[in-house]
């Protein structure tokens, strides 16, 4: 079986446990950014939320020669970026998730689009704290990719008071990682609250 490529462009470890998740399913991920930070070995998942159990879809897809592969890249430097990757690349990437900084978002998502494969499904994580203000249905980056986009609040929705946990985070994304690679339509998730509640 051909290895799938994924790459994932996030900060130094904020996704770290979604690229465990898909090596431990076969993958072979790329993983740039500014500072290396290794992924979290096998044990230290176990017991984590249901959301997490893995995103084979086919049999046999959990495979042993999955691999993650660090690429040291700026986002304010996209083409560089672009090709440095393409060389750590075995194959176009099948799975783009993307957690980019607003200001960098454009600039980067659009410089790796050739590096994907036709159709391949994207994962796009913003924030509200970055958008401003946020509308009702935020634009996909990528048109020709399916894109379930991920919407993270100001504040928790199990305890409005606090900010989102990463645990929760990452549950979010796992979730929309897992129906990207099941063919689902693009869609909209929210993860937390736009805003605290205000008191009264």
């Amino acid at each position: 079986m051909t290895t799938r490529n994924a790459l994932i462009l996030a900060g130094s470890g904020m996704l770290s446990e979604v690229a465990q998740l898909l090596t431990a399913d076969g993958w072979r991920v790329v993983l740039p950014s500014r500072r290396y930070s290794p992924l979290p070995v096998a044990d230290e998942l176990v017991g984590a939320a249901s959301a997490r159990k893995g995103f084979s879809s086919r049999a046999g897809g959990r495979g042993e020669d999955g691999r993650a592969v660090w690429v040291e890249a700026d986002w304010d430097r996209p083409q560089e970026l672009v090709g440095k990757v393409k060389k750590a690349l075995t194959e176009p990437a099948e799975l783009l998730v993307a957690w980019v900084h607003e200001s960098y978002r454009r600039a980067v998502i659009g410089a790796v689009e050739p590096l994907l494969a036709r159709g391949a499904p994207v994962v796009e994580v913003r924030t509200v704290a970055e958008m401003g203000s946020v509308p009702d249905e935020p634009g996909r980056m990528l048109i020709g990719h399916p894109t379930q986009q991920v919407l993270l609040g100001a504040v928790s929705e199990q305890n409005p008071p606090r900010p989102l946990r990463h645990e929760e985070i990452v549950d979010g994304v796992t979730v929309a990682v897992r129906r990207a690679l099941e063919g689902r339509p693009s869609s909209l998730h929210h993860v937390g609250q736009r805003r605290p509640v205000s008191g009264h």
